[in-house]
């Protein structure tokens, strides 16, 4: 099948069935290279059992997989869009263009991968694939798609070629994807890029007719995907899983022959790489990443911008980081006015850089890290330090955290000590992440638990839920109430680090993070209060009720029910199946009891 030339074609007019129905019959007329079957094809198959079309399968992984190329005449370009019905605005092509490659400047010679994000057009429309969104409600909060980004996960190549005008072979594989899956978008590509730069389309429709086949990325489940000849075992994380452990089934040699590779994490990085170079002021970066605070890592190449920015994003795990990170940001970039401007105070962003003009354009912000390339696992890196912002004029400027900053708390020499044991000892790289993702996790939880613990007590009692009255509403969120619950219930109770957390919380309740948290869990809460007043409702004998009230207090009642059933199923309420069989029960018995015509009409409204 052609596939050039589709990147520059608009969106049409058909609608998401049309297309869906139309690609299939596509699919069907071309000559498709199957890979080789495997135990799970059962599993994989699942989907169309479950009557979905041709590409949803595919769809709940990634919205499309791009190829960009070098033009003389144009520069970067979108070469290939596959599969060919998938939509993006030429606002989201140009921004996959320019960050498909590194910036002249990096010199990336080889093989290269990293990860980028970037702002979903306004006005798209919804896919037809949001029956699949449902799996994102089980996941942990930080994991959780962002209906207005997308993440491009990159496989660079650059090569001398002599046969071309320009004298290298420039080409960047690129998957873009709701699911901010690093680790395991990175090892997809690892496989199958050097394979396809060989072989060229047929082998990308090959590969992306084996992910079409996968099982739906359900959270809590163990994964077997194929594609190429391999398969990976994988487990998406849920929101029930303990912080800090790795639930993935490890592989045995009877059940697990025909496994090739096995993931322990889909999400994380290697966080001691990344951080290696300013483990000493490890602490404060993440305080700098808790309270929001604009911050930009200037690198050498868009691999260690990217890694460094998302662990950052990663360290304050498991609370999700609200505000807006780029891995890796271009001049061209749709928002570069935007956060680069000096006429108002700088965003609360992370930016990844690698262009030397964000030394001068950026020179205003308040934190800037600037780091060298990262070594290999076993090489360590010469410590930076802490230096003043007015000494930052040049990407030549020394590697180094940039920052006027005074961190809340004192500094932990615990962990810098076994580190740097960990170091000496040569530790492997693996290791050193575990201590410095526990860390982090210890540090997050000590801070987050007396919120935690206030916020609950902000629940109206269960007894104050009557099934005749509203539910009831939440206290609301007091922050002198609250910082008064810190002398007996604060951090100190888990966590041995001094200094003036009092302060630390001050600010984070005026930052963006502490808005996202606390408006999640403001939801969660009262749909909590939603569930518990539907149980309160079915344990009422409703059909008593009726029998001493008129029929359009009766009618009134089903109605109202019926919406509550509605909202239930909408809003994924906390309810348990057999409230909902029950309060159905209850509505089939009240409208036998009223007379037919009202019957009809009610039964009417219940199919509609």
């Amino acid at each position: 099948m052609a596939l050039r030339g589709l990147a520059g074609s608009g969106p049409g007019s058909r609608g998401p069935l049309d297309e869906a129905v139309a690609a299939d019959k596509e699919r069907e007329a071309a000559a498709v290279v199957v890979a080789g079957a495997t135990p799970e094809d059962d599993e994989e198959d699942e989907g169309r059992s479950r009557g979905l079309l041709r590409w949803d399968g595919f769809s709940a992984w990634l919205h499309c997989v791009c190829v960009v190329g070098f033009d003389l005449e144009l520069g970067q370009a979108v070469e290939v869009i596959y599969p060919q019905h998938s939509k993006l605005t030429d606002k989201e092509k140009t921004n996959i263009c320019y960050l498909s490659f590194p910036d002249s400047n990096s010199g990336c010679l080889g093989d290269t991968q990293f990860c980028f994000r970037f702002r979903q057009s306004s006005g798209r429309r919804v896919s037809l694939h949001c029956l699949l969104d449902q799996f994102d409600k089980d996941l942990p909060v930080y994991l959780k798609k962002d209906p207005a980004y997308f993440y491009g996960y990159v496989y660079f190549r650059q090569v001398r070629d002599k046969t071309l005008k320009r004298g290298y072979f420039q080409k960047s594989l690129v998957l873009i994807s709701k699911l901010p899956y690093i680790h395991f978008f990175h090892t997809v590509l690892k496989q199958i890029a050097p394979e396809y730069f060989e072989k060229n389309e047929p082998y990308l429709e090959a590969a992306c007719n084996d992910v079409d086949r996968w099982p739906a990325p359900v959270p809590g489940k163990t994964l077997h995907l194929p594609i190429m000849g391999i398969v990976m075992k994988v487990r998406i994380p849920t929101c029930h899983d303990k912080p800090g452990t790795t639930q993935i089934v490890q592989l045995t040699q009877q059940g697990d022959a025909h496994i090739s590779v096995i993931l322990p994490t889909v999400h994380e990085v290697d966080l001691f790489r990344c951080f290696c170079p300013v483990f000493l002021h490890s602490q404060m970066l993440w305080e700098l990443v808790l309270l929001g605070e604009p911050l930009v890592v200037m690198a050498p190449s868009p691999s260690e911008s990217s890694e460094t920015v998302l662990a950052l994003v990663n360290c304050i795990s498991p609370l999700k980081y609200f505000s807006d990170f780029r891995p890796y940001f271009t001049i061209h970039d749709s928002e570069f006015k935007e956060y680069t401007t000096r006429t108002q105070a700088p965003p609360s962003v992370i930016l990844g850089v690698t262009n030397p003009f964000f030394a001068k354009t950026l020179q205003h912000w308040p934190h800037i890290i600037r780091i060298g390339d990262l070594k290999p696992a076993g090489e360590i890196p010469k410590q930076v330090k802490v230096k003043k912002l007015k000494n930052l004029k040049t990407l030549d400027s020394k590697p180094g955290v940039y920052t006027s900053y005074k961190p809340y708390l004192n500094r932990d020499e615990d962990i810098i000590k076994q580190l740097q044991k960990g170091i000496q000892q040569k530790r492997p790289s693996e290791a050193q992440s575990v201590i410095l993702r526990r860390y982090f996790l210890e540090l997050t939880q000590s801070f987050i638990i007396p919120l935690e613990r206030y916020v609950a007590s902000l629940m109206p009692l269960q007894k104050s839920i009557s099934p005749w009255k509203s539910p009831p509403q939440l206290r609301q969120f007091l922050p002198e109430e609250f910082m008064k619950t810190l002398e007996k219930t604060g951090p100190q109770l888990t966590s041995r680090i001094k200094g003036d957390w009092i302060g630390l919380y001050r600010h984070f309740l005026k930052s963006p993070n502490f808005d996202g948290w606390f408006k999640t869990r403001r939801k969660e809460m009262t749909q909590k209060l939603e569930a518990l007043h539907l149980e309160a409702l079915c344990e009422e004998d409703l059909l008593l009720w009726t029998q001493k009230h008129t029929e359009v207090e009766t009618v009134d009642l089903v109605l109202k029910l019926k919406n509550k059933l509605l909202q239930a199923d909408r809003e994924h309420l906390p309810v348990k199946p057999d409230t909902v069989e029950k309060l159905r029960t209850h509505i089939d018995a009240i409208i036998l009891a009223l007379p037919e015509d009202l019957q009809g009409i009610l039964l009417k409204t219940s199919m509609t």
